[in-house]
């Protein structure tokens, strides 16, 4: 119960990796709030499942790309919780163009979700938590891609470069409120974003060989870090990437 009491908004956590973050807070003691954008009754079933720990949850709707909509995700946790302790930035989109091909709008639709998304969950939950005075926890999910190019992902690659700079400066900018701010750069984890690429056998093959372990995560491997960097385990470690990529980012 390494988190008992805090408050816990997880973007994205309707499915995949947000979702294993969620559940495994509300092991931990965490009250979550479960974020999505489209999909009710998956968030639904994520509260439930929270709830069926002893832990409290919420689902609550929100584009994290809209300001207004980030405002109002931010205050249904206050009004229910009292407070916000913990950011989990997740919520994410995946699209394969190659670079030649990228119309500017799905540029630019990248880039609100997985950058822009990010920095403003990140400065609303983070005036919250310095108002409330007694620090915080922001965690941004990244991703091997920070570091790696990726065949036909030049933007979301882009974004998530963003994501391990912006890491960087919320942990300068945000330490002397006590705000702690580090990410995880997960490598090749299989998801609702991924699933159908690697269904296909060559694409499969073909990341696996860039895998020294030649393993395929799971979200559920992405939750021991999680929990560790919201919890006074990691109370030494702010600007941080911790990469679980099986090795991916050796070379």
């Amino acid at each position: 119960m390494r988190l008992k009491d805090k408050v816990a908004v997880v973007t994205g956590s309707s499915r995949s990796i947000g979702r294993a973050i969620a559940l495994g807070y509300g092991r931990e003691g965490a009250k979550v709030v479960v974020n999505y954008r489209s999909d009710q009754g998956a968030a639904d079933s994520a509260v439930a499942e929270i709830e069926a720990m002893g832990s409290e949850a919420i689902a609550v709707q929100a584009d994290t790309s809209s300001s207004s909509d980030v405002a109002a995700l931010m205050a249904a946790a206050v009004d229910r919780f009292g407070r916000i302790d913990i950011l989990v930035n997740n919520a994410a989109i995946l699209i394969r163009t190659h670079f030649l091909d990228i119309e500017e709008s799905e540029w630019d639709r990248i880039m609100e979700v997985n950058l822009k998304g990010f920095f403003l969950c990140s400065q609303t939950a983070a005036r919250q938590m310095v108002r409330q005075g007694d620090g915080g926890v922001i965690i941004n999910m990244s991703s091997a891609g920070d570091t790696l190019a990726g065949k036909d992902l030049a933007h979301y690659c882009v974004a998530k470069g963003g994501v391990r700079m912006l890491t960087r400066q919320l942990a300068f900018e945000l330490a002397p409120h006590g705000i702690r701010a580090n990410a995880i750069a997960p490598g090749l984890i299989e998801t609702d974003l991924n699933r159908a690429d690697l269904a296909v056998r060559e694409f499969r093959e073909y990341r696996l060989s860039m895998i020294p372990l030649g393993i395929i995560g799971v979200p559920e491997d992405i939750v021991g870090a999680a929990v560790f960097l919201a919890s006074e385990d990691s109370r030494m470690a702010t600007g941080s990437t911790i990469y679980l990529d099986a090795g991916q980012t050796i070379f």
